[in-house]
């Protein structure tokens, strides 16, 4: 009889390998019999691990509904019809235009049987209930059956008369009510909007739609004509080329291949970041709850390895709670963002971003996020398990602490990522930036490794704070495993959002410094260079109805010896002159009369304006002065779309002080003019501010009405540089989540195993504030420690990745842009960012733990 086979040996036996799954499934059990005993944990790691999963998924699944692809939306282009047919326009080798522009030409292209409507786009003017405005228009005959899906009848009915239109609910609340009259088209004729149709994808656009010749009247060469084709065959891909051959663009159900976005290295990098980034996250915001289990179970652990089990099984014990919590996490963020994906699209959720379509659930990504999770979670626990499989049986079975133990050359690879991450990073400053972002991730990971040698540090310099907060310390550095890991999510998330404040208020910094406006703030132009005599009489009339009571400063637009437009900036001086390079105040300059010069500068400056009725320019910035002279060049407009070179000019002028430099650069007198070669027309004017204040609604509808009714002007409203003053509350916010999440989730941990030490406290006299404070000094100290690191790391981070935008302003003309500092933005510190950031969240941590803390221990003997 033979001897039985071996059910474990260390020897890599064939009985050990088959009881490797064995093992596994029983540490399956064991970790699924553990999550239901401490619920409160397992909640708080299926949450970490599975509502990022969810968010992401259902993102996707909303995203990809709401984008319509081309066979999608192929049935709202063409409706019922085998192919829709536009004409290109495109003249033939002769000059004779090639494309057929007559429905019998199309018949005879299409062949015997077929049948064809028109289906015609463009735009048109119109006049509503709130003034002038333009929308998409479409000539269509609604009630042909060829049209069936193309929009939806919401309320009223279709036209039926020349005089009859139906519009989107997007043009209807541009003043196109239903039941009105407005005029439509340059024509402005009157037509009555007899019905609401809906777009079936493209809910929030503005469209008007006629009957064919009813609204368009712009097209020329075929431009802008198409038809609505049966066949009495299907549309093969030739009878497709044959029609193309004959310049006309054909969509049919044969044209149509949904094919994916075309992904650089950029998009790949970049969505390789994301993922890092997130999954580093999640790993250390989920390390501490693991650690949590580890902690409480530490006694059943080393009873395992006392009675045999390996280092390798008690790590497998562990490895099994990030898979059942991990895997279960990631598959109900699944579920759940699937169902709310499909939810979204039964309910058109869409509506909101204006993209309705059928349900989209693009599986490859959205598994990829799944398993992603599960790893996530899976990798959370291996640190964890790592040091329980390490722990001291005897001190563990004796009820000691096992004392924390860094790895000899953690701090030697962490200092090698972060320099070599740095390195990188600078090298990488005047390249794309997701190649910036890259080398500070390498420098993060390095931050992460030293980040357990950082809280050691941290504790060693805690020794002259009092009494609660110095046990807190201690206890912080006595138990780095938990505690690193905390401090680690807390740098990781506060370094992120440093970086993107820094980046962000330096940035916005260099595009104020570049800003120089010829006018002030709120200062609205009418500029009607293209326009005769009479049509300026025309719009100037029209100008003083819709701005009624307001002051209006004339100027002149400025024309060559042949008649053609001509447009005055500050021009650059060479290098060897020591000025800059480039043109960095690369804006027309106004030209006028007195009266112009002191709306500019903002005050009454008797000097300046002698010089200037003398015929100096009158000069806001003392650089562009030279030897008294102003430089400007000249760009002449010798048509509406060609220009030739610019020339250089010299002026005199003098230099004078505006109210506010920001908003001046330069005044030019007209009796400057003559020795320039320039002649002046009075064909501009301008609004101040302290007298009107136009919305940029009101300022297109302007627009509208002076180009219907006069001619081609020009309507603008001088804005300041948006600041997007919420974008770093935003950040703050989401750096607070994250970071709240890891040390409440440490602390929570540190509570647990202060529980002997606060017992003690008791037994000695202790007040329960103190001990109150114990647990808040835990709290403030992971969050500050992490705030202030992440902090440090994410200025320079930050400087780095603005250096590496496009540059707005002078570094364009700095005079040797190759040079590192020249590279560099303008550094403007988020200081009030900071602060909340390194003083405020360490402070709300510690409330708020303080707050939760139970102060009431039940006295036990305390075992050293």
């Amino acid at each position: 009889m033979s001897a039985p086979a071996p059910v474990m040996t260390r020897t890599g036996t064939t009985g050990a390998a088959r009881s490797r799954p064995a093992a596994f499934l029983a540490a399956l059990r064991i970790s699924r019999r553990d999550a239901l005993r401490a619920r409160g944990r397992s909640a708080l790691i299926m949450v970490m691990v599975g509502l990022p999963v969810l968010v992401i998924v259902f993102a996707l699944i909303f995203a990809a509904t709401a984008d319509i692809t081309r066979g999608e939306g192929l049935t709202a282009r063409i409706g019922s019809a085998d192919l829709r047919i536009v004409t290109l326009g495109r003249p033939d080798t002769d000059g004779r235009a090639s494309t057929p522009t007559s429905p019998a030409e199309v018949m005879r292209l299409l062949g015997p049987g077929a049948r064809i409507i028109p289906a015609n786009e463009g735009s048109a003017d119109f006049r509503g209930e709130r003034g002038y405005d333009n929308a998409s228009a479409r000539e269509l005959d609604l009630r042909d059956p060829l049209t069936k899906g193309m929009y939806r009848l919401l309320r009223g009915r279709l036209p039926a008369a020349p005089g009859e239109i139906v519009v989107t609910p997007g043009a209807e609340e541009r003043g196109m009510r239903f039941g009105t009259t407005p005029a439509v088209t340059f024509k402005l004729t009157p037509m009555r909007v007899v019905g609401v149709v809906e777009h079936p994808h493209q809910t929030k656009s503005a469209e008007i739609i006629g009957l064919p010749g009813t609204l368009l009247f712009d097209r020329a060469d075929g431009r802008g004509t198409g038809w609505l084709a049966d066949t009495p065959k299907p549309v093969t891909l030739r009878d497709i080329r044959g029609l193309q051959a004959a310049n006309l663009n054909v969509e049919a159900p044969a044209t149509v291949k949904d094919t994916s976005d075309y992904r650089d290295t950029r998009d790949i990098v970049a969505v390789g970041l994301i993922v890092v980034m997130g999954v580093l996250e999640v790993v250390l915001l989920a390390g501490p709850a693991f650690a949590v289990g580890v902690r409480r179970r530490r006694r059943e652990l080393a009873l395992v390895a006392a009675q045999g089990g390996s280092p390798g099984q008690v790590r497998m014990v562990l490895l099994a709670d990030g898979v059942v919590l991990g895997g279960g996490a990631a598959l109900l963020g699944l579920v759940l963002g699937v169902g709310l994906g499909a939810l979204s699209a039964v309910l058109e959720a869409g509506r909101l971003i204006g993209g309705v379509g059928p349900l989209d659930v693009p599986w490859v990504p959205v598994l990829a996020v799944a398993a992603l999770g599960a790893a996530s979670g899976v990798a959370a626990a291996v640190l964890p398990a790592v040091r329980a499989a390490r722990q001291d049986v005897a001190a563990v079975l004796a009820g000691r602490r096992s004392p924390a133990r860094d790895r000899a050359g953690r701090p030697i690879i962490g200092a090698v990522l972060a320099v070599a991450g740095a390195v990188a990073a600078v090298r990488a400053i005047g390249s794309d930036r997701v190649w910036v972002l890259a080398a500070e991730i390498l420098a993060l990971l390095g931050l992460v490794a030293l980040t357990p040698s950082m809280v050691r540090l941290a504790a060693a310099a805690a020794r002259a704070l009092p009494l609660p907060l110095r046990l807190a310390a201690r206890d912080a550095a006595r138990n780095r495993g938990r505690t690193a890991s905390a401090v680690a999510a807390v740098l990781t998330a506060a370094a992120a959002f440093t970086m993107a404040a820094v980046a962000f208020d330096s940035n916005l910094a260099e595009r104020r410094d570049a800003f120089h406006p010829t006018l002030p703030a709120g200062t609205v132009e009418i500029d009607g260079s293209r326009l005769d005599d009479a049509r300026w009489a025309r719009a100037r009339t029209i100008v003083e109805r819709a701005l009624p009571g307001a002051p209006l400063i004339e100027a002149v637009a400025l024309r060559d010896t042949r008649g053609a437009a001509v447009e005055l900036s500050v021009g650059h001086l060479d290098a060897a002159d020591g000025m800059y390079l480039g043109n960095p105040f690369g804006v027309s300059l106004p030209v006028g009369d007195g009266r112009l010069l002191e709306f500019v500068q903002g005050r009454r400056d008797p000097v300046a304006a002698a010089a200037f009725a003398a015929g100096r320019a009158v000069v806001f910035d003392p650089r562009l002065v030279r030897d008294g002279r102003l430089r400007l060049s000249t760009v002449h407009f010798a048509g509406h779309d060609s220009s030739e070179a610019p020339r250089d000019l010299t002026v005199p002028a003098v230099v004078a002080r505006a109210a506010d430099p920001r908003r001046a650069v330069a005044v030019l007198p007209v009796s400057a003019l003559p020795a320039l070669g320039l002649k002046p027309e009075a064909r501009v004017l301008y609004a101040a501010p302290s007298s009107v204040r136009l919305t940029e609604e009101q300022e297109v509808r302007l627009g509208r009405e002076l180009t219907i009714m006069a001619g081609p002007v020009g309507v603008t409203f001088v804005r300041d540089l948006d600041s997007y003053g919420f974008v770093k509350p935003l950040l703050f916010l989401a750096a607070a989540v994250l970071a709240l999440g890891g040390t409440l989730a440490a602390t929570g941990l540190a509570a647990a195993d202060l529980r002997p030490d606060l017992a003690t406290m008791a037994a000695v006299g202790a007040r329960p504030g103190t001990r109150r404070l114990v647990v808040a000094g835990q709290a403030g100290f992971i969050a500050g420690l992490g705030a202030l690191a992440g902090a440090l790391a994410g200025i320079p981070a930050g400087i780095v990745v603005a250096g590496s935008s496009m540059p707005y302003g002078y570094r364009a003309w700095a005079p040797d842009p190759s040079s590192f500092l020249d590279r560099l933005p303008p550094v403007e510190l988020p200081w009030l960012f900071l602060a909340a950031l390194v003083v405020g969240l360490p402070l709300l941590a510690a409330l708020v733990a303080g707050a939760f803390t139970r102060t009431r221990v039940t006295l036990t003997r305390r075992v050293t």
